[in-house]
């Protein structure tokens, strides 16, 4: 039997700018990578669309500005999608294009069905609130409103995520940065979403503390079965962690399939490249 997607995106651009007639085109050959150099609109994402399966990790991989913390954003609604679908095939939100709906109905879903872990946690947390208290405002956003009962979630969580109980009613502020994204993903996980979003979650983080993140990103998947998006510019993360990857350059998708597949016998000459760097 055929398993529908958890997550089919299609076709979803964002554009910067007014775009001309030389940038509408659905080549758009006269962009300097993905730049119009005559009205100055930059086209961060072009048509892209796939599928997320229930359970699997998608990777992301790509430079700096091909586009896919871009598209991140917009899955998780920080940006709004130029065009393009979005469709959830998860309880009652099937066949609706969530790019399109009310803005009260995405505050539902990136409560309920969708968490983020950001690349820098200050978008993600508030400084100077406790952990616990980060990991029950997600929840209270969702809509409870039982004191007891969040607290009991936070803390499992908390130490679910290696954060030790006697520090859960200290501020993020006071925290490593592997500390604040183990928060951060404690908070993500508060709804028990069907999908996470994770944007280059180890950069800027050293090496040892990196593994430590992206092991316990292992344990979750496996522990609550949760679907991810992990964007990285770094395929080394992406070898670790995604089943199926997507290669982003100049706002497209230029390749894509089984991540073994890709590290193996890469078709691009820009994944070509990226695979050699890893040997």
């Amino acid at each position: 039997m055929f398993e529908a997607p958890l997550l089919q995106v299609k076709n979803l651009s964002k554009i910067y700018g007014p775009t001309c007639p030389k940038c509408r085109t659905a080549e758009k050959e006269t962009l300097i990578k993905n730049y119009c150099a005559s009205c100055r609109t930059v086209h961060a994402c072009r048509d892209i669309s796939f599928d997320l399966f229930e359970g699997e990790i998608l990777g992301i991989v790509g430079e700096s500005g091909s586009g896919k913390s871009t598209l991140m954003q917009c899955l998780y609604f920080d940006q709004e999608a130029t065009t393009g679908e979005m469709i959830l095939n998860h309880e009652t939100d099937m066949d609706e294009n969530l790019l399109t709906v009310s803005a009260r109905k995405k505050r539902f879903i990136r409560n309920n069905k969708f968490g983020m872990v950001y690349q820098n946690p200050i978008y993600g947390l508030k400084m100077d609130y406790s952990a616990i208290s980060n990991v029950a405002e997600k929840m209270i956003a969702a809509g409870n409103r039982n004191v007891r009962e969040m607290e009991e979630k936070g803390n499992e969580l908390l130490q679910k995520v290696n954060i030790p109980s006697f520090r859960v009613k200290d501020a993020p502020e006071q925290f490593s940065g592997g500390m604040q994204q183990r928060v951060q993903i404690a908070k993500a996980l508060s709804n028990h979403p069907p999908i996470l979003f994770l944007d280059e979650i180890t950069t800027g983080l050293d090496l040892s503390v990196q593994a430590n993140v992206l092991d316990l990103m292992k344990d979750i998947q496996v522990e609550f079965g949760v679907s991810m998006i992990v964007v990285s510019h770094d395929l080394a993360v992406i070898r670790m962690l995604a089943d199926r990857t997507l290669v982003m350059l100049d706002g497209k998708v230029i390749e894509e399939g089984l991540t073994d597949q890709i590290l193996e016998d890469p078709q691009h000459a820009y994944t070509q490249q990226l695979v050699y760097s890893l040997i």
